[in-house]
């Protein structure tokens, strides 16, 4: 997700009444009578737009080989998106979300793994046919695509946000390339945007990642769900959690987003199940529409294709297969410490 755009496009009034017919129809009667005019949420806005900065200097470079001493030809992951995807909020190498999945990329499958970002902070889904073109140039064998959260705030339209996304699947999946899609992050979680506009944020978050999560399992790829995995832990700890804008993740965020991302990104490149002692409650199979409606309301949950009885669609479309990924470890979260790059990172891409 991105800084740049405004939390609700445009300053004229019959948007936002639109805006507060929809947060009628989901938040009851005590909302409606709250945001009957739209000047709350217009002043709501205006007040997001000063509490959060604009993005300043750029994040950090993640391209690069890690683990390069192990054997093999190195793994191609490319990483696309908005600011969410190219880690703003960080400092160094190491605490970006490219470093962190490369790195425990290649300390589970003993491969080194070369890492190109083409993710750029402010960008739209619209904004993926440029990097997914210079990522094929690449050749990669994984994309990690992170979009919505500034779709949402400058209110795309969600049938538009999610063409452009599986427009980009398509063209990877064609190409050979396997593609994880971390679904659009619940920004009812962030802390300036006060209610009743956090939970219109909220309702749209959750709307754009369950399309994102029905198109792109039919488009070949897999998706984990952000939602508001952090949530909880921002409420609690929002100094450690946020980096200093208040509205991108810290480090430790960065940390448990890569945590949730990991496991699916080595199942998708046919490595195997990672060892599960204990089954987790909610995981199965489901409907496509079904799993997607589950995975926007619960973080950390992946879903796939699958078949059932050899068949990959049921009375109700698609067969598609939870998984619950939170919290799989990458390794320690990165800890203060001089500006320096991770040495993992060995070489340049």
């Amino acid at each position: 997700m991105g800084v740049a755009g405004s939390v609700v496009p445009g300053p004229r009034w019959h948007r936002a009444r639109q805006i507060a017919r929809m947060a009628a129809i989901g938040t009851g009667a005590t909302a409606a009578a709250f945001v009957a005019t739209g000047g709350v949420l217009l002043g709501q806005a205006r007040q997001a737009r000063r509490t959060i900065p604009m993005a300043e200097a750029p994040p950090p470079r993640c391209d690069g080989v890690y683990g390069a001493k192990c054997p093999g030809r190195p793994l191609t992951m490319v990483v696309l998106g908005d600011s969410s995807a190219a880690s703003y909020g960080v400092h160094r190498r190491r605490e970006t979300l490219g470093a962190l999945l490369a790195t425990g990329l290649s300390r589970r499958l003993h491969r080194p793994v070369r890492v190109h970002r083409f993710a750029v902070v402010g960008s739209l889904s619209a904004g993926l046919r440029p990097q997914v073109e210079s990522a094929l140039e690449c050749d990669p064998d994984v994309a990690v695509i992170l979009i919505g959260g500034n779709d949402v705030t400058n209110r795309t339209p969600l049938g538009l946000a999610v063409r452009y996304l599986v427009e980009a699947v398509r063209a990877l999946r064609a190409a050979g390339c396997e593609v994880v899609v971390g679904t659009c992050p619940d920004l009812g979680a962030i802390q300036p945007i006060q209610p009743p506009l956090r939970w219109l944020a909220r309702r749209w978050s959750r709307q754009l990642a369950a399309a994102q999560t029905v198109a792109v399992v039919e488009a070949g790829g897999w998706t984990v769900s952000l939602g508001d995995m952090l949530g909880p832990r921002f409420v609690a700890e929002p100094t450690r959690m946020f980096a200093w804008d208040r509205f991108h993740p810290s480090a430790e965020g960065y940390a448990v987003a890569a945590a949730a991302l990991l496991p699916t990104v080595i199942s998708a490149l046919g490595a195997g199940a990672e060892r599960r002692p204990v089954p987790v409650r909610g995981e199965g199979v489901r409907s496509l529409p079904e799993a997607a409606q589950e995975a926007a309301r619960h973080a950390g949950t992946e879903v796939s294709g699958t078949q059932v009885r050899g068949r990959d669609r049921g009375p109700a479309g698609r067969w598609a297969h939870l998984r619950r990924r939170a919290f799989f470890g990458v390794g320690a979260v990165p800890q203060p410490g001089p500006a320096t790059d991770s040495p993992t990172l060995e070489g340049s891409a």
